[in-house]
């Protein structure tokens, strides 16, 4: 059926249009304009018309997902349930993530943390989320294969060959590392985990596993670079770990993810760790504009209860004695461990504040939106829902100042926020929200509305109130359909579930049996994400394909 959306604002920075005209859709996909008349029309009058939403960075789905419904049930309890059933309306669910993404707009969502010895759990979780597309990017970097490898002086060739068969077997879109040998190191007493720091056991340090990381996930061609969790999150002086990781990469594509949580200098360096923490936002964006080869996500936070979770061990542990309420669940097993820990972002706590301010200081200083992905590193910072509010900040100077006018003082004694007039335009938040996300996946069939783009289109009213027009698309069009109009669901179908095509080398699969039967008796068969455990003729998963 030929579809052409007609008059509304087209927003694509990718192609220049910023202006009203016309998008034709066809067969799930965008198209020329045509000179036939089209089957249907959709008036977009008075209407901002974009491409779905990409979201590259959510904790959606996976164990410590799971673990977080259980620890804190009564973080998405709504007060609109029936008296008597608190939970009749309760979030956070497959269907709730699906849902509330889609009202957005986003069309696409990607899980960062899929541990390879929990993928087939993970995807079962990401399949069961309606109406997006997703994905997931594999962990490595504290693997006790991978480490042992890397100490015995293995080559590229084997690294390599290790990471390959990882994404094959565990149906990643791409590669992930956090804290890199932290995991391993806190298991033998280290509770701090700097670049060069030397990981007890295997002699190696940071800086080493994730050169050789780098340098697989180029080789094998992966699209989206190294996603990378620096060292030291959250702490004063956490600017120097990230700055230092970027200079190690030495050229090679990296992502950072949620650098707010990195854009903290200390205030007293004498006393580093006492002295508290001030914006590092401008040193953080200079850095980046030096170094083109690097992306980062913001981890935006927003004020409220929320529960953060992370395969980061070593700050998850460190970050217990904050939990709010007074609960939290740290595990450890081979590869990764984890922490869910409960935590309240206090309206108007001078910390928090300080935080809150810093990410949209980030995000207002970056050159280059699309380069500077809008994420809250859900639910971590907070709940991605909180989109919309945080998108109105960014294009609105005015309702900024009212904020800001709400806060302690320290948000201006330690942040250059307050001072910063810029308001994002329609374009920027399409960079920031679409095309950048998009590019940065390497998913060249979306975050754009050029021809042979998916027909994943969110069609917004032009509200002066940018938190309730991009709270409730007019209209969403999941590959052509419509899954969204007057921000309600009024269809519900699955997407796919993006997973990069490669193929495991087999002496390499024969090394991994035999190293997973020697240590836990079970090969890689235990592991393995099969076809056959989702329902059938659904075409559960979709493949990239490499870089050239």
């Amino acid at each position: 059926m030929l579809t052409r959306i007609h008059g509304g604002r087209v927003v694509d920075p990718t192609a220049g249009r910023d202006a009203v005209g016309d998008v034709w859709i066809e067969d799930g996909r965008v198209v020329a304009p045509s000179e036939r008349a089209p089957d249907q029309t959709i008036d977009a009058t008075g209407c901002v018309v974009m491409a779905g939403g990409v979201e590259v960075h959510s904790h959606i789905a996976g164990g410590n997902v799971v673990m977080s419904r259980l620890l804190l049930p009564d973080l998405y309890v709504s007060e609109s349930a029936p008296n008597g059933h608190p939970f009749a309306h309760a979030g956070g669910s497959g269907s709730w993530i699906g849902a509330n993404y889609a009202r957005m707009g986003y069309t696409t969502a990607v899980e960062p943390a899929l541990p390879p010895s929990n993928a087939l759990a993970t995807h079962l979780e990401l399949a069961d989320i309606p109406l997006l597309d997703r994905g997931g990017l594999a962990v490595l970097g504290n693997d006790d294969h991978l480490l042992q490898l890397l100490r015995d002086g293995e080559g590229k060739q084997a690294v390599r060959d290790l990471v390959q068969q990882t994404l094959a077997h565990s149906r990643g879109l791409g590669v992930k590392c956090i804290n890199a040998g932290g995991a391993s190191a806190f298991k033998d007493g280290v509770l701090k985990l700097s670049l060069d720091d030397e990981i007890p056991c295997y002699g190696l340090s940071t800086r080493t596993i994730m050169s050789a990381l780098l340098d697989a996930v180029e080789e094998i061609g992966v699209p989206h670079p190294l996603h990378v969790h620096c060292n030291n999150l959250g702490l004063p002086g956490a600017d120097d770990s990230l700055v230092a990781t970027l200079e190690a990469a030495e050229g090679r594509r990296i992502h950072f993810a949620h650098a707010q949580f990195y854009a903290y200098g200390v205030v007293d360096p004498e006393n580093p760790m006492t002295g508290g923490f001030r914006s590092a936002a401008e040193r953080i964006n200079a850095a980046m504009e030096a170094h083109p080869n690097a992306t980062y996500d913001v981890g935006q936070v927003v004020f409220g209860q929320t529960v953060t979770i992370s395969l980061d061990i070593l700050r998850q542990f460190g970050g217990r004695k904050g939990a709010k309420p007074k609960k939290w669940v740290i595990s450890a097993g081979d590869a990764e461990g984890g922490g869910v820990v409960p935590f309240l972002y206090r309206p108007r706590g001078p910390v928090s504040s300080l935080q809150w301010a810093i990410g949209l200081e980030l995000m207002l200083l970056s050159s280059n939106p699309e380069r500077t992905i809008l994420t809250t590193d859900h639910p971590n910072g907070g709940v991605f829902t909180e989109y919309p509010r945080i998108i109105h900040l960014l294009m609105d100077a005015e309702e900024r100042a009212k904020e800001i006018a709400t806060l302690p003082a320290i948000v201006g004694e330690r942040s250059g926020l307050p001072k910063i007039e810029r308001e994002y335009s329609f374009s920027e938040i399409a960079q920031l929200t679409r095309s950048g996300p998009a590019k940065l996946l390497g998913l060249t069939d979306r975050g754009h509305l050029r021809e042979g783009a998916k027909a994943d289109v969110a069609i917004y009213r032009d509200e002066r109130d940018r938190t309730a027009m991009f709270s409730r698309a007019k209209l969403v069009l999941k590959d052509g359909r419509p899954i969204v109009e007057d921000g309600e669901v009024v269809a519900w179908f699955a997407g796919k579930t993006l997973s990069l095509d490669v193929e495991a080398d087999a002496g390499m699969e024969k090394r991994a049996e035999s190293y997973l039967q020697d240590r836990f008796g079970a090969g890689l068969d235990t592991f393995a994400v099969p076809d056959a455990a989702f329902p059938e003729n659904t075409g559960t998963f979709e493949d990239v394909a490499c870089r050239a």
